[in-house]
């Protein structure tokens, strides 16, 4: 029986980390696509953690339901934990870019399209939308920019992974 409470833990666990990888990517996407919001060459970075974490943390889930080892789940779980980290580190960065406490890279140039290909509305978003910029925040919510509330998430989606890289069979 506690073999089957572990499983299921660390299958939960698993699950969780891909739908919340996945939620938090999801909403860097929909505040680009839906709100407008073109991220800059950090942002994008920033992204990567997540695209790799959440299909990992998928494929950790799938495994334990399978009834695989739990030493491959506890390892996909540990290196969830670390890609975490690594989003936590590249969000530090960032907002320590954007309040100016250290220099950000020399070009910020992003691969985001910041304007239209419509030839018709061309020239309203040439006077509309600006190239984002690494040093200064597009949007601060309750004192934090993007950047901030990924530091936040980071360290959350973290801990989770790392505690169930810990669940004993």
């Amino acid at each position: 029986m506690l073999i089957a409470d572990s499983r299921s833990r660390r299958t939960y666990t698993a699950l969780a980390l891909a739908v919340l990888m996945a939620i938090v990517v999801g909403s860097a996407l929909a505040f680009e696509h839906i709100g407008g919001y073109i991220p800059c060459a950090l942002c994008l970075t920033q992204r990567t953690p997540y695209y790799i974490g959440a299909p990992l943390m998928l494929g950790a889930a799938i495994i334990s339901l399978a009834g695989g080892p739990s030493w491959a789940v506890r390892g996909l779980m540990a290196i969830g934990g670390l890609l975490m980290l690594y989003g936590l580190v590249l969000g530090v960065y960032h907002s320590g870019v954007e309040w100016h406490w250290w220099e950000g890279p020399a070009s910020c140039a992003t691969s985001a399209d910041a304007v239209t290909r419509d030839a018709g509305s061309l020239l309203g978003d040439l006077s509309s939308k600006k190239p984002p910029s690494c040093d200064s925040a597009a949007l601060r919510v309750l004192g934090l920019s993007f950047a901030g509330w990924n530091v936040l998430a980071s360290a959350a989606l973290a801990a989770i992974a790392f505690r169930g890289a810990m669940i004993k069979p």
